[in-house]
């Protein structure tokens, strides 16, 4: 989708990888149920859960009962964390020719690109991990808590 800000699929698959382990507290999800909820490619999950792991924010388990779980309480995970650990540091602004100093006596842009990188980084440093969880499960077709179903999908 084109637009102004772009995230790379990979900052993506990790946004929503945790979000989804955060919508189902106690379990711990295989990386095959992660990536099959999102028709994601098993191997570039793996990968990014793999940067997530190494940062804190998700912890693993191996063998046959094996998958992924929260770090830490989703509330204390912010958006920002997540972005970080798979991009790096999101810088205020540059040029988008690539060039270390403008051609012109200033940017054409103006102060429009860091601006909107300021408002970014603001927005993905206040929403946690809890927040998108709710704004998630609110939109969830769900059949019953017990059930272990989030958005039709079934628990393995």
């Amino acid at each position: 989708m084109p637009g102004i800000v772009n995230i790379s699929e990979a900052a993506s698959i990790a946004i929503h990888a945790m979000v989804l382990i955060a919508a189902n507290p106690g379990r711990i999800l295989p990386a095959g149920e992660i990536a099959s909820f999102f028709g994601l490619s098993s191997t570039h999950l793996a990968k990014v859960m793999q940067r997530l792991v190494k940062a804190g924010l998700a912890v693993s388990t191996r063998g046959p009962a094996g998958g992924f779980k929260l770090g830490r309480p989703s509330r204390n995970i912010a958006l920002l964390e997540i972005y970080e650990t798979i991009e790096g540091p999101l810088l205020d602004g540059g040029c988008l020719l690539g060039r270390e100093k403008c051609l012109g006596s200033r940017c054409i842009l103006g102060d429009m690109i860091k601006k909107v990188n300021k408002e970014a980084r603001q927005t993905l440093t206040d929403r946690t991990l809890a927040d998108l969880t709710a704004s998630f499960l609110s939109r969830a077709p769900r059949t019953s808590p017990t059930e272990g179903l989030v958005m039709g999908h079934p628990a393995t």
